[in-house]
């Protein structure tokens, strides 16, 4: 199967500029393209699954990806799909996140050198350029193809009339376009993907090398990662899921995916893994205990995906050990209290969720209390006031927030 077949059957592409050109340049193997990332965070998360995943389809297909990470356009903050204007960031933060972006997009895409020696991936940082642009000549030579009247009708701005649009904010489109330019002029890029909010900004790239160069050049855009239900997807009590280990574990990684709503277990298996297509079909239809397994190796195709496939074994044996005895595992996140953690030797349920990273406050622990949403060494807690003395502790108190959600807390 071509990879634009496979790309729009596994429900991976929103908006094209021009089907036939953008499936000519793709399934021939010949397009050099590329995704943006905007090092706001020191670790991709679960949002930036769908460019990745793409990024690597085409790539199988022989077509050559540059990841560009926005070093530049950080420095600006992208007003897509925000309400507010993001807060300024130093330029050291900002390296210092695309050092980790580089690392982890190094995992979805093969950035060896082929037998003649040509890579079969760029990564590129828009710093390299941006930062060094004249402002003057910046409005004479790029400025002046941008029309206000244009932009301001697009939906990346439209939801900031409320709140009010900063003129930084402002020049983020115009950065964006010209990274689009000079990868066309330098690397002979003509396609841009990305996430289907930054419709607008792709394609006033489009028009920009239009009218410098002349050239044609296209887009590709994604769907939003939602739920059946219309939420963004890596969502969790804890924020976003990230792709660090550090900040999710693999095992939180594995028991988010492992359990997804029933009605999302085959959309995900089509956009986020690499299971043939006729393999996942045989799966549609199945319901209920039949859908177990199939959650199961969506969470360890995901797993091993992120974070390697020894990780993803630990993983899956924990989930295993915890639903069939309710025992903790030893990779099971895990928090370790001391001393201070306690008061005349012991701590309250409240302040066991919140150190616990299960409760964002005493109030948010109060009400999961209250609803019946904690129970400890598989007993229900029914009282904000338990307490959980030092030698309890000592042995170890599995906690389990809801039907889901498994910590381990220790002295």
């Amino acid at each position: 199967m071509k990879v634009f077949d496979e790309l729009t059957k596994r429900g991976l592409i929103a908006q094209t500029t021009g089907e036939d050109a953008v499936r000519e340049l793709t399934d021939g193997g010949k397009a050099v393209f590329y995704i943006g990332f905007d090092p706001t965070a020191d670790s991709l998360h679960v949002g930036h699954f769908l460019p990745l995943i793409v990024m690597r389809h085409l790539q199988s297909a022989g077509n050559m990806p540059i990841a560009l990470v926005g070093g530049g356009t950080t420095m600006v903050g992208d007003p897509s799909g925000r309400s507010d204007m993001r807060g300024m960031m130093t330029f050291e933060q900002i390296d210092a996140n695309a050092q980790v972006f580089k690392r982890q997009i190094g995992r979805f895409i093969d950035f060896s050198e082929d037998a003649s020696g040509q890579p079969r991936a760029l990564m590129v940082n828009n710093a390299d350029w941006l930062m060094g642009l004249n402002y003057i000549e910046f409005l004479r030579d790029i400025g002046v193809h941008f029309s206000v009247n244009r932009m301001l009708s697009f939906e990346c701005f439209k939801n900031r009339y409320e709140n009010g649009l900063s003129f930084i904010e402002f020049n983020y489109m115009l950065m964006q376009s010209f990274d689009f330019y000079e990868l066309y002029r330098t690397k002979g890029c003509s396609l841009q993907v990305g996430g289907d909010d930054q419709w607008g900004n792709m394609l006033a790239g489009t028009e920009l090398i239009r009218r410098k160069l002349g050239r044609d050049a296209n887009v590709l855009t994604i769907p939003l990662l939602l739920t059946t239900d219309g939420v963004k997807m890596g969502k969790t009590q804890k924020g976003a899921l990230w792709l660090d280990a550090q900040k999710t574990t693999p095992f939180d990684f594995f028991q988010y995916f492992r359990n997804v709503h029933d009605d999302d277990v085959i959309p995900f298996m089509k956009r986020l893994t690499f299971v043939p297509l006729d393999e996942i079909a045989e799966l549609e239809g199945m319901g209920g205990a039949e859908l177990n397994p199939v959650k199961e190796r969506l969470a360890f195709e995901l797993t091993a995906l992120v974070h390697g496939e020894r990780a993803a074994d630990e993983a899956r044996a924990a989930s295993k050990t915890l639903f069939a005895t309710g025992a903790a595992a030893d990779n099971m996140p895990t928090t370790t209290l001391i001393d201070s953690d306690l008061t005349d030797g012991a701590v309250t349920a409240a302040d066991l969720l919140v150190k616990c990273g299960l409760a964002s406050s005493k109030g948010d622990a109060k009400r999961t209390i209250e609803q019946g949403g904690l129970t400890v060494n598989d007993k229900k807690i029914d009282s904000v006031a338990a307490v959980f003395t030092k030698e309890q502790l000592s042995d170890g108190l599995m906690l389990r927030k809801g039907k889901k959600t498994f910590h381990r807390a220790v002295m």
